[in-house]
């Protein structure tokens, strides 16, 4: 498995308007700018299955590989990779900290962090910082 990027925020924010803003895929566009459409089909739980397509780039079927009160994990089929986003939350003291971790596994993930782990890198800070200022908007 390769490490691609990590990027964490705290907000006041319940953890539920955090869970609220991943189930809500269509908007993802607006705290994500390297996304440019998302849908799921079905309702967001373990084993849902959706298309990304991010900006500049080809569509891609993600899977939704675990789902818990803490955790979101999903999972992205590349050409000889999977890209996997896993995100988590963590309430203390009455904050909410997200955190969002990208890692690669695969025969040619080297190939695709050499191709896609920069912009990653360079995004996930950015959209996390939006999508905490997202949740603290939903009422829950």
């Amino acid at each position: 498995m390769t490490f691609i990027a990590e990027a964490s925020a705290t907000s006041t924010a319940a953890p539920a308007a955090f869970f609220a803003k991943w189930a809500d895929m269509a908007t993802w566009p607006e705290w994500n700018q390297d996304t440019e459409w998302v849908t799921l089909e079905g309702p967001f739980v373990q084993g849902a299955t959706g298309v990304l397509k991010p900006k500049g780039g080809p569509k891609t079927k993600f899977v939704v590989t675990k789902l818990t009160d803490t955790e979101f994990i999903d999972s992205s089929k590349l050409i000889g990779a999977r890209l996997i986003f896993a995100h988590e939350i963590a309430t203390i003291a009455g904050c909410t900290t997200v955190t969002v971790r990208v890692t690669m596994e695969g025969p040619l993930r080297g190939l695709w962090n050499k191709i896609m782990g920069g912009g990653l890198r360079d995004s996930l800070q950015r959209d996390v910082d939006a999508l905490v200022e997202a949740a603290e908007a939903v009422r829950v």
